[in-house]
């Protein structure tokens, strides 16, 4: 006892710059442990009001919503616990994998506002098992689907603000996997982060709702079996870069790509999975590891399914396209998009669009499911709460 006192004692007997110093110290970090507090609370009870936008005229540009989740994994390939963080650029080391390597693999996927301003999402779960897939091919680690789903999730709740009224758009939102750990040689990054950001969007063609015109690419293939075609992998985007501009700066919406090998089949366009309608059938190319099996295109097979069509994936000769009825593009991004034309050679074809096309009923039923207009009998939305 009477060593305690002695200390406490010898503790009073501090100078006093040295208590001043303490309270200094405890005020910065209860000043810090305030400024988190109240950040938070900004973050998960924030204004539910609209942000300033000018609704009616979205684009598919970037106007990055307010925050990011972020999720880091560990060199045992275990993921951390993620968060939630403003909006921002992240440091990268020069060497990191997937700027040296392009180790690197990315989702999308859209949050939808109900007429009663509740958050809908569509099919978060079979993005999870994409990316799950993707890494695999890629040899990285990946989320586990609850991970993947709960990001997703968090990230559309945070950033309610910027989902656009019903009917106006969606929240597009893109899950980002990647190797940022540094390697110098060639091999997989020895740290991985996730990343899911988002922005709201309108129609991904500047032609909006109208028909697409679709030139067929001879000269550049998109990918090659045996590659990652199959896959959501970064590096399967910059190489179509030069066919696109080329396409575009003739008028065009995009390209269809061929198979690398007879160039005579159909394989995708830029971004998106391509059908092909004829009489009561629906064909598309079967996913044989060049192509992506898209969550809209998957969806949109079973819609057309139950509406009595006949689904056929197979091999899809670029001459069938050059007769078919109907021609129409999905995907994430895209939705379902009608093709008005298809120019392949010197050959023009027109194509049959309108409200009593295909591609329109089976683009109602999706995007009545998605936004909450039409009853989900198959489990396919999930309800932000």
């Amino acid at each position: 006892m009477i060593k305690t006192i002695s200390s406490l004692r010898k503790s009073l007997a501090l100078p006093i710059h040295l208590h001043i110093r303490t309270l200094q110290t405890f005020s910065k970090y209860n000043a810090q442990a305030a400024s988190a507090l109240e950040e938070r609370e900004k973050l998960f009870y924030q204004n539910e009001e609209y942000a300033d936008m000018d609704w009616d005229n979205l684009g598919f540009a970037l106007t990055p919503a307010d925050y990011m989740y972020v999720m880091k994994c560990s060199k045992d390939g275990d993921f951390t616990k993620g968060e939630l963080t403003r909006f921002g650029n992240i440091e990268l080391s020069p060497s990191a994998g997937v700027l040296n390597y392009g180790q690197a693999i990315y989702e999308g996927t859209k949050a939808y506002r109900k007429d009663n301003g509740k958050l809908l999402l569509f099919r978060p779960d079979h993005n999870a098992v994409r990316m799950q897939h993707g890494a695999e091919r890629m040899l990285m680690p990946s989320p586990s689907v609850d991970q993947f789903v709960d990001a997703v999730k968090q990230t559309a709740f945070a950033n309610k603000r910027w989902v656009p009224p019903s009917g106006k758009g969606s929240l597009y939102i893109r899950p980002l996997l990647m190797g940022t750990g540094p390697v110098l040689g060639l091999g997989p990054a020895p740290e991985y982060t996730f990343i899911v950001y988002a922005s709201p969007v309108g129609n991904y063609f500047k032609e909006g709702v109208a028909a697409l015109n679709l030139y067929v690419e001879e000269e550049h293939a998109r990918a090659a079996p045996g590659g990652s075609g199959g896959v959501k992998s970064i590096t399967n985007y910059a190489p179509v870069l030069k066919a696109l501009s080329r396409a575009k700066s003739l008028g065009y919406s995009d390209v269809l790509y061929l198979d690398s090998v007879k160039k005579k089949y159909l394989e995708e366009a830029s971004a998106c999975n391509v059908f092909v309608v004829k009489g009561r059938t629906i064909s598309t190319p079967a996913t044989n590891g060049t192509i992506l099996e898209g969550i809209t295109r998957k969806s949109v097979m079973e819609i057309a399914c139950d509406q009595g069509y006949q689904v056929v994936e197979k091999a899809v000769h670029v001459d069938e396209v050059m007769d078919a009825d109907e021609v129409f593009c999905t995907g994430t991004a895209v939705g379902v998009a009608p093709v008005g034309t298809i120019t392949y050679q010197d050959k023009r074809v027109e194509y049959e669009t309108g409200d009593e096309s295909v591609c329109q009923k089976l683009r109602s039923v999706l995007v009545g499911i998605q936004t909450g207009l039409v009853e989900d009998t198959k489990g396919w939305v999930t309800c932000i709460n």
